[in-house]
């Protein structure tokens, strides 16, 4: 039986809906990106966008997976470090009452938010502060978070601390576990290809990511860099928006197509979504298509909403497509 426990960054997310791109011209972002910010920085943008509708709701990356793994109804675990504050205790609560398995870490520093600027196109640009996420240490690991999985899933973002994402890796492979990694953003992995690399090597066995992500690794187109990357690894999943995904194992090259074009509303957590259907097609012992079709299916319901969020009435009906994936 496949056990998935995540170590990221514990966020709550603040979403904003601009009406444009002015704003990210005005701060000299890039859209689509993420950008790790000071408290200085984030109170500007909030000032800025205090005048938005404005939604507050649990993020990181890896945590995401895990609520729509525990949706899916498999069990899902995750390690991440809050500050003793109103961010910190709604980011617990929230995880706790969808029946996440916590290994949360607790300090006295603020925790940490991302703003996520959704343009119209649906495309979402990050401010994030990592507030006490980033002070987990390789020190506030313990084994036993570690010790009933099969699986340890690990966010790209976590670079920014290059002994904490090894020491846990050393110790997930220490119990034998399989290492799967998200490579987060196009500009965090421009910035530490060397590091990624080495992780990649030394350490794991799934990588996913997009195409501007796979690019930026390897320093060639999409297509190019899956096969790079999949001398590396046992599997590797690159994502190409309304294009599909592609997944590759060994001489195995599967292509699978977008569950349904639509117009995104936000894609926010469309990539952590997919990566919560691919793995529960994994702990069925479906076929590599088939958890695919999943990851895209999951996809396909969370752009259409903003946030990461979904209805229990959806949820239900995700399960029942689940299934029918499976079985047909």
């Amino acid at each position: 039986m496949i056990k998935i426990v995540g170590i990221g960054n514990a966020l709550v997310d603040i979403l904003a809906k601009l009406p444009d791109n002015n704003l990210l011209n005005e701060l000299g972002i890039a859209k689509g990106s993420m950008n790790l910010v000071d408290a200085a920085m984030r109170n500007a943008v909030l000032g800025k966008i205090e005048n938005l509708n404005l939604q507050i709701t649990t993020g990181g990356s890896i945590s995401n997976t895990m609520l729509a793994l525990k949706h899916l109804g498999e069990p899902s675990s995750f390690i991440g470090k809050v500050g003793n504050d109103a961010y910190g205790e709604f980011y617990r609560r929230e995880l706790t009452e969808s029946d996440v398995k916590m290994h949360v870490i607790y300090e006295n520093n603020p925790s940490g938010t991302a703003i996520a600027m959704i343009t119209p196109d649906g495309e979402r640009t990050f401010c994030t502060y990592l507030g006490a996420a980033a002070n987990m240490q390789k020190s506030d690991l313990q084994k036993c978070y570690f010790e009933p999985y099969t699986h340890l899933y690990v966010e790209g973002y976590l670079v920014q601390n290059h002994e904490l994402i090894e020491s846990a890796m050393q110790i997930a492979k220490s119990l034998n576990l399989n290492i799967m990694l998200d490579l987060a953003s196009f500009n965090v992995v421009a910035a530490d290809r060397e590091f990624l690399w080495n992780l990649i090597d030394n350490y794991v066995d799934i990588v996913l990511a997009n195409e501007e992500e796979a690019s930026a690794l390897t320093g060639k187109p999409a297509a190019e860099a899956m096969h790079d990357i999949s001398h590396k690894v046992k599997i590797v999943v690159v994502k190409e928006g309304d294009k599909g995904s592609y997944v590759k194992r060994e001489h195995e090259l599967i292509h699978v197509p977008v569950y349904r074009k639509i117009n995104p509303v936000d894609t926010t957590a469309a990539g952590d979504y997919y990566a919560a259907g691919f793995f529960y097609g994994l702990a069925h012992g479906a076929s590599l298509q088939k958890c695919a079709e999943i990851g895209s299916m999951l996809s396909y319901y969370i752009i259409q909403v903003v946030g990461t969020k979904l209805q229990e009435s959806v949820w239900k009906e995700i399960r029942t497509k689940a299934q029918e994936i499976l079985d047909c």
